[in-house]
């Protein structure tokens, strides 16, 4: 994977730079604090406060985080924007992925955008970015799985080509809930 990219576009305002760095184990605690408040800003409002809580202290704990950034198959990214981390990414590919389906895919486990920087084109950023690295490593096609009803996120997903094969169950805390599996073909 690359290790930095700077993209300049035009989103709704005037000029957007973003900066694509890989997140190293030194910025373990910042991939935390961004995985957490991402994931709370995105599903408070549709999730019981006890099963967001247990996911996030499941999911996002710093041994787990160190684990995954230790993973050859895993990638993290934060994205910048004037220097202010605005987003972040994880890809999977090969035997790191959360559905086995095999080692001409990559899977986007997450990509999210802090809430103050939604809307301004950055998603769309952060996934044509996911799309070049597919590609680099000669994956056929890019998946990743969207809450059901998420629909905000399913309709963008749509928009940049991404179609509906399957579903799993993504469970938040004692909660099981129903993502949609979405793929593209490169």
């Amino acid at each position: 994977m690359v290790n930095s990219v700077t993209i300049k576009y035009r989103g709704r305002r005037e000029c957007v730079t973003l900066k694509i760095l890989p997140v190293s184990r030194g910025q373990v605690e910042e991939l935390q604090k961004i995985s957490q408040e991402t994931f709370f800003d995105t599903f408070e409002k549709y999730n019981d406060a006890a099963n967001l809580l247990s996911y996030m202290e499941q999911n996002y704990c710093l041994e787990k985080l160190i684990d995954e950034l230790d993973n050859k198959e895993s990638f993290f990214f934060f994205f910048y924007d004037d220097n202010q981390l605005v987003a972040y990414m994880k890809l999977n590919i090969d035997s790191a992925q959360s559905e086995k389906l095999g080692t001409d895919s990559l899977e986007i486990e997450r990509i999210y955008v802090r809430k103050k920087f939604k809307r301004l084109g950055i998603g769309k950023k952060l996934l044509e970015y996911a799309l070049e690295c597919a590609q680099q490593k000669n994956k056929s096609f890019i998946w990743l799985g969207v809450w059901e009803y998420n629909l905000e996120a399913l309709n963008f997903y749509e928009k940049m080509g991404f179609a509906c094969f399957s579903e799993h169950t993504f469970k938040v805390g004692q909660e099981k809930q129903r993502d949609l599996l979405m793929k593209k073909v490169l």
